[in-house]
């Protein structure tokens, strides 16, 4: 048989059809919360959440209780004590677009399923290599891209998670300071599910580690997967936006490494930002993240306000 242009592995589900899929439920988040969640030029609405985001936690206590359901039967056919493995979402997509707010809502709304579940988010800008190494590497312009990574760190903080070790610490990124701050670590103690966002997460090879952990990928370690997506250029605007909009807030702090853009004229503020766009994070997502948009299990498609269009997911 021969494929068509029609043929995908994917279903894609217009909003109208996808917000009638979400419970009645009253929504846990509130209005407040919400406000807090947003992140910066991102004006999510109430009804944004109920109509994707409720659905889409749905939709993932389908598949968790289902991972449940089958680690219980294996344990039991190979006769061994039910641990606790924590279930991983990796969430993807390019700076600016959204991925950290989507996290965010999905902790909230998670963390509402019965059973009192521990939730955590943990972003890859932890993973990092401090700025010093960055620019010893002569890669501080690559901030962001694959190579600026400590990969090895990641993927032996995901293989704990996975071994089910209970009590872990992961790398804290200051955005203010741009850059890992060694005394601060995040905190993970017993963990049911962990959101792990990043702009690579999901990319499709690795370098090699050592012989202890046989080229495994970042993405090897999820149980689920959502890309979050957008046209560039609406992603070029939002980037722009934020900028903008940081430019009179947290780079007017004296400990932000862009305080020196915090006095500038706008004018000057977007020509900037469009060159920062164009030399890195425009590059990188068209070089290394827009690339891995079809290993994700899920899609999310915004639109220019940042409401979610259609979903793609995966038949199986």
């Amino acid at each position: 048989m021969e494929s068509s242009d029609y043929e995908t592995p994917f279903v894609t589900i217009e909003r109208e059809k996808w917000r009638k899929l979400r419970d009645r439920k009253k929504i846990t988040i509130t209005e407040d919360q919400l406000r807090e969640i947003r992140g910066i030029n991102e004006n999510i609405s109430m009804k944004e959440v109920k109509d994707i985001y409720a659905p889409l936690t749905r939709l993932l206590k389908v598949y968790y209780d289902n991972y449940r359901r089958l680690n219980r039967t294996r344990k039991a056919f190979l006769e061994m004590e039910n641990e606790r493995v924590p279930y991983i979402i990796g969430i993807a997509g390019s700076v600016a677009v959204g991925k950290s707010t989507t996290a965010r809502i999905m902790k909230e709304l998670i963390s509402s399923w019965e059973n009192s579940l521990n939730v955590y988010i943990v972003t890859t800008d932890g993973f990092l290599y401090p700025n010093e190494e960055l620019k010893r590497r002569n890669i501080i312009e690559r901030k962001g891209f694959p190579e600026s990574y400590d990969l090895k760190s990641m993927i032996k903080f995901l293989y704990r998670i996975k071994s089910g070790v209970s009590h872990l610490k992961a790398p804290f990124y200051s955005h203010l300071k741009y850059d890992i701050v060694p005394e601060e670590e995040i905190e993970i103690v017993n963990p049911d599910i962990i959101l792990f966002e990043g702009l690579n997460v999901l990319q499709s090879h690795s370098d090699r580690i050592n012989d202890n952990f046989h080229d495994l990928m970042v993405s090897d370690f999820f149980d689920f997967s959502i890309y979050v997506d957008a046209e560039e250029e609406t992603i070029k605007e939002w980037f722009i936006q934020r900028f903008l909009k940081l430019k009179e807030t947290a780079f007017k702090d004296p400990n932000s490494y862009f305080r020196k853009y915090a006095s500038i004229p706008d004018e000057d503020a977007i020509k900037i930002g469009l060159d920062i766009w164009e030399r890195i994070n425009g590059l990188n997502l068209r070089m290394n993240i827009e690339r891995t948009k079809y290993h994700a299990q899920l899609i999310l498609r915004k639109r220019e306000n940042h409401d979610v269009n259609y979903i793609q997911l995966r038949k199986i």
